[in-house]
């Protein structure tokens, strides 16, 4: 009988009112609005049937009022290491408003100024990674865009740069896995904002 291999199930938080007008929302403790937590509520009958056994959370408000209303506050553990980026002097700007400033800047490549570099999130992810893979059977992890970028990325093996190639809309779900064995991770499932999911395979 084939091994069935554990899976990183990322979820992004629903939308926020900075999440809708592409402000950067790194620290800041902003609600869910109403669209979002209609999303947020959504998620429960996506991720039905699937057996976590473990259940982790950014601290930030909008990613633990996503996982409560998903269904699994009694369960959810706050990990720091899922927070959002610190943006440092670029928190609350618009993303227009950086790229006129700075038109070559890349969040990927060069950091937050005052805020964190990628390397320090790439730590970040790394952490939460090397914690993911010493639980048997399915994990998921509520968090914001840009750090679930960094994860991604960090999962297959490529450096915190290329998150810049991973889009993640809010309330979308995200499935990282392996191909055949433990040593060759893989996404199996990617920005997934309303396809409906099932057990695993």
């Amino acid at each position: 009988m084939a091994q069935t291999l554990p899976r990183l199930f990322l979820i992004r938080h629903g939308s926020t009112d900075w999440a809708e007008t592409h402000r950067f929302t790194g620290r800041t403790d902003l609600p869910l609005n109403v669209q979002g937590e209609e999303n947020a509520r959504r998620l429960a009958g996506r991720l039905a049937g699937i057996a976590f056994s473990r259940v982790f959370s950014s601290p930030l408000q909008r990613a633990r009022r996503t996982c409560e209303l998903a269904g699994f506050a009694a369960v959810a553990q706050v990990d720091p290491d899922l927070a959002e980026w610190n943006y440092g002097q670029l928190e609350g700007k618009f993303s227009d408003e950086i790229h006129r400033q700075l038109p070559d800047w890349d969040l990927f490549r060069d950091g937050a100024p005052g805020g964190e570099s990628p390397g320090e999130v790439a730590a970040r992810a790394d952490r939460f990674i090397n914690k993911v893979r010493q639980i048997d059977g399915d994990v998921a992890g509520f968090s914001s865009a840009h750090i679930s970028r960094v994860i991604v990325s960090r999962w297959i093996g490529l450096g915190p740069e290329a998150a810049a190639k991973f889009l993640c809309s809010t309330a979308s779900v995200s499935v990282l896995s392996y191909e055949h064995s433990l040593d060759r991770p893989a996404i199996e499932l990617w920005n997934d904002d309303g396809e409906i999911l099932r057990p695993g395979k």
